[in-house]
Parts: structure tokens; sequence; C-alpha cells
């Protein structure tokens, strides 16, 4: 009788197989996500000439999108919490989905300030809230496979604002109508988000996570309110909010500047909005190894000195091939606060919906600020020279890069990386 042959044991158990599932998931949604967003900055010149708006006008019309965003803040740790991220993620899309339609309507259609501005305020409140789904489910990836990936899910939003950069520069070169090239993304963004969800790893539970009691019942609280009461969770989120107003300066007013300042194309500046996404990509997608193996403080001290410098060259560089390789620095030095933040916001497992929940309510008051001040200065001293102001808020800021570091004692589950377990992300 020959020997009963079995089968070996598999190299990856059921759970890691839907741990790496919801990884993949995640950063598709973050991806769509950025590809929303960039897809209205890479056409904030059209809408600019379109409508017929000064810098100063056109701030405040960006101030709809940021006041959206803020209004996501306050509302997503209950909203999270309630209804668990998956469901969150594919409701607030469909409201970035209904504002980039609304806005191609308002530019294209009947030339309506107010109409882009619902639409904008639409797409800061859905992208808002998706954001804090997003980043709370890849806390709990990341935790689960016990390995820095945080920057890599950011990194494929930058990746997905590249795609959108570079799909609003080629329409713009083109002639796309803004209403075509943005119910063609909205479309997109929608569905690949509606089929994305479903892998997440609270999709599993309902929304909630299993592993974790804190959060496993209805009758416990959000704990928004107690976080705000957290010294810790306030410095983060108020880093955070210089380095998103690093970021969101750029996303605004890099292609308009450069536009006003070094009397470039339309086309050309969506390209330079692109050079910075880019790199801001590049940053986080290598950044993780500079994590793993100097830690959270000096490797953001060394990334916003870096935007510092590049800021300024960006700005005062004689030359455009030297002003685009401050942009490209600039991109690069942005690129971990915003991520780290996150991670710092969720170190501990139990109270990440709410910490998360307020650093990003405070980080987002940048986005609030941002485009009006950068308007109002553009105005009196020119859009490229009002970029200046990004440098003067970075370098005081370096002082709270410190409150990163992870608290002594904070619990963090997830088993450790095992030979055999996939590659990371």
């Amino acid at each position: 009788m020959s020997p009963i042959k079995t089968s070996p044991p598999e190299r990856v158990p059921a759970p890691t197989r839907q741990i790496v599932a919801a990884r993949t998931a995640v950063a598709f949604v973050f991806a769509l996500n950025g590809l929303a967003v960039a897809t209205w900055f890479a056409r904030v010149p059209a809408a600019r000439e379109g409508l017929g708006l000064s810098s100063g006008q056109l701030g405040l019309l960006l101030l709809a999108m940021s006041c959206g965003a803020i209004l996501a803040m306050v509302t997503a740790g209950a909203v999270v919490h309630r209804a668990g991220s998956p469901r969150t993620a594919a409701g607030s899309t469909t409201l970035i989905t209904v504002g980039l339609l609304l806005v191609g309507v308002g530019i294209g259609v009947w030339s309506s300030v107010p109409l882009v501005a619902v639409g904008l305020a639409a797409i800061g409140y859905g992208s808002g809230l998706t954001d804090v789904a997003i980043n709370v489910e890849a806390a709990l990836v990341e935790r689960r496979l016990g390995r820095t990936i945080m920057p890599r899910f950011h990194a494929a939003w930058s990746l997905g604002t590249v795609s959108g950069a570079a799909l609003g520069a080629g329409s713009a070169q083109i002639g796309v109508p803004v209403l075509a090239h943005l119910t063609i993304v909205a479309l997109v963004v929608l569905l690949g988000t509606l089929w994305s969800v479903r892998s997440f790893l609270t999709a599993r539970t309902d929304g909630r996570l299993e592993e974790n009691p804190a959060t496993a019942g209805p009758a416990q609280g959000s704990g928004v309110l107690q976080a705000w009461r957290e010294p810790r969770t306030l410095l983060v989120g108020l880093l955070v909010l210089v380095v998103a107003f690093t970021e969101g300066t750029a996303n605004d007013w890099v292609a308009v500047a450069f536009i006003d300042g070094h009397d470039i194309s339309e086309a050309a500046g969506a390209a330079v909005f692109g050079i910075f996404v880019a790199a801001m990509t590049v940053g986080r997608t290598t950044g993780t190894i500079a994590l793993d193996r100097w830690g959270r403080v000096p490797v953001l001290f060394a990334t916003l000195a870096l935007a510092i410098v590049g800021v300024t060259i960006a700005v005062l560089a004689p030359s455009q091939p030297v002003a685009l390789a401050g942009v490209a620095l600039w991109g690069l030095g942005a690129s971990l606060g915003f991520p780290v933040g996150m991670s710092a916001a969720a170190d501990d497992e139990d109270r990440a919906p709410a910490r998360v929940s307020v650093v990003a309510t405070v980080g987002y008051t940048a986005f609030l600020a941002g485009p009006p001040a950068v308007g109002f200065l553009g105005d009196h001293v020119g859009t490229l020279r009002a970029l200046l102001i990004v440098p003067i808020l970075l370098v005081p800021a370096l002082a709270l890069v410190p409150v990163t570091r992870p608290p002594v004692g904070t619990r963090q589950a997830g088993p450790a990386v095992h030979a055999g377990d996939p590659a990371p992300l």
C-alpha cells in the first residue's frame, strides 16, 4: 500500500491572507481618494479662468472645500465608531462623486460660483470622512502586520494624486471639458471604492474590531471628548496642522503660483503640481525604511528641514529648472509628516478612532485657514511670494516633532511578522 499523501501546511494562514487582502484594499481606496482630490486641484487654474476670479476670490472659493473637510473632522470619530470604516468610506465616497459632478456643472455649464462652492463643500466633507475611516483601518492593518507601512498607504494616496495631476495636465492640454473630465473620474472612484471596502478587516465584523473589546459594543462611547483633553493628542494634531498646511498649500497654489510667478501655461502648471505629488509619493514609499531604522523623531526632523529648504528654493530661485528642483524637495520634505502623525494618533488601538479624529480635526484646520491666507497674501505680494508663509510656519513646528514618539506602555496589538509572511506593501 502506498503511503497516504498529505498536503504540506500552507505558509500563510487564513488570518494573514485576510490582512493582505485588507492591506491591498485600503491602499487602493487611499489611491482613489487621492485621484479624486487631485482631479479638482489640477483643474483649479481652469476654474479660476472659467469663473473669472482673482487670487483672493479663488482663495475664498477654496475655503468651501476646507469648511466641508473641517465639518467632517468634527463628526468623523462618532461616524466611524457607529458605522464602521467600510460603510463610512463607501458613503463618503458617494458624496465625493456628487461633489465632483456639481463642480463640473458649475464650471462647464452654468459658470456658477455658488454651485461650485456647494460641490467643493461636498468633496471636502466626503474626503474628510474617508480620510479618517481609511486611516483608522490602515493603522489596524499596520499593527497586524507588525511593521511600519502607514507612509506607504499615504504613498498610494500620493500615487493617486500623481495620476490625477497627469490626467488633469493632459486634459487641459488637449482641451477636454472640465465636466467630462470630472464625471469620468468620479465614476471610477466610486465604483473602485465600493468594490474595495468589502475586503477591509472591519468589514468582517460589521465595522467593529472583533479583537478590541473597547470598541465592540454600542454601549461604549466614541471617546472623542476625552481625546480632546489629552495633551499629547493635541500636540500631535498641532504638528499635523503645520504639515497639512505645508502639503495643502502646494495642492491649492503651486500650479497657480508658477503660472503667475514663472509665466508658464496652465498645462505646465498642472505638471508642476505633478512634480510635487510625485516627490511625495517617492518620499512615502521609501520613508518606511528610514522610519523603521531610525525612528519617527530624527526622520521627521530631517524631512521637515528638507521642506523648508525646498519651498524657499521654489519661490526664490532665479530659473525655472532650479525652482522645479525646489518643488521636488518640498514634496519629499512634506511626505512623512501627515502619515506619521496618523500613526502616532493610533498608537493605542483602543482609542484609535477618537484620537485619529481629533488629530485630523486639528490638522485639517490648515485647510480652513490656508487657502484664504495664501490668496490674500497673493493679492499683495504675488501668489509665488506668498508661498514663503510655509517655511515661516515650519521652523517653529520642529519643536513639536518629539511628541510623535510612541508613549511608554502603549497597547499595540498585533502579531509580529514571521518568516514566510508576505512582503510589505
